[in-house]
């Protein structure tokens, strides 16, 4: 589940992520109620086997039972939890199947629950395969302009929509060759690569997301600041 909210005085509406049908809303009847068997189950960052009927826009939920107990995410993983479900809330269209990214999104909260300091790179290579997903294609080996290989000693500048191209303006719109070839790999061990690799992936969300703020992100700076 990756959201719910209350509808009407006994229901839920929730927002579901399948590995078969892909998102989906949901409507939960009378599961807000003191005997309905869906109380205590329709709850975040726990796998679900699930039924549902209708063949409209918003479905009707038959049957709900945990696949296995809740994945234990606090403090940080908590939230980086809830900020992947925005993700996928927000970037994904319905009822359109995603299978290999649900299982990197199952890969991804196991990580999160089960290696809780190892958030930054689980959370940017999530961040990856969901831009891959979307039909996102950057060539992260190759050089835009000239097509020359990726020197991992150059600096190259991002262009939206074509790639990255060799420059010597160092912005916040450059990265170093080196980087570039740890995206391709999926390597995020480097402390200077991790803070690219967000950088980076923050400007290839953005077309997706629009002007809309994320919650989670929100959630997370108020967390953080209350704490302090």
């Amino acid at each position: 589940m990756l959201h719910r909210k209350n509808y009407s005085e006994t229901s839920l509406l929730l927002e579901l992520f399948t590995e078969h049908s892909g998102r989906l809303t949901v409507l939960a009847k009378g599961a807000r109620t003191k005997r309905s068997p869906l109380k205590g189950v329709l709850q975040p960052f726990t796998p679900l086997l699930l039924r549902w009927t209708g063949k409209g826009e918003l479905k009707i939920l038959t049957k709900a039972e945990p696949a296995s107990i809740s994945l234990p995410l606090e403090q940080i993983a908590l939230f980086s939890g809830f900020y992947i479900n925005e993700l996928i809330t927000r970037v994904l269209e319905k009822e359109t199947p995603y299978p290999h990214l649900f299982q990197d999104y199952l890969q991804c909260l196991m990580g999160l629950a089960s290696s809780p300091k190892q958030v930054e790179p689980m959370l940017r290579h999530f961040e990856f395969q969901l831009l891959q997903t979307l039909g996102y294609g950057v060539d992260f080996v190759h050089c835009a302009g000239s097509g020359e290989p990726v020197d991992e000693n150059m600096t190259y500048r991002y262009r939206e929509e074509k790639g990255f191209i060799a420059s010597l303006i160092k912005d916040n719109l450059t990265f170093y060759g080196r980087e570039l070839l740890a995206f391709e790999q999926r390597q995020f061990y480097d402390i200077d690569v991790l803070k690219a690799a967000k950088r980076f992936t923050r400007m290839a969300l953005k077309p997706y997301l629009g002007g809309k703020p994320l919650k989670s992100r929100e959630l997370f700076l108020q967390q953080r600041q209350t704490n302090q």
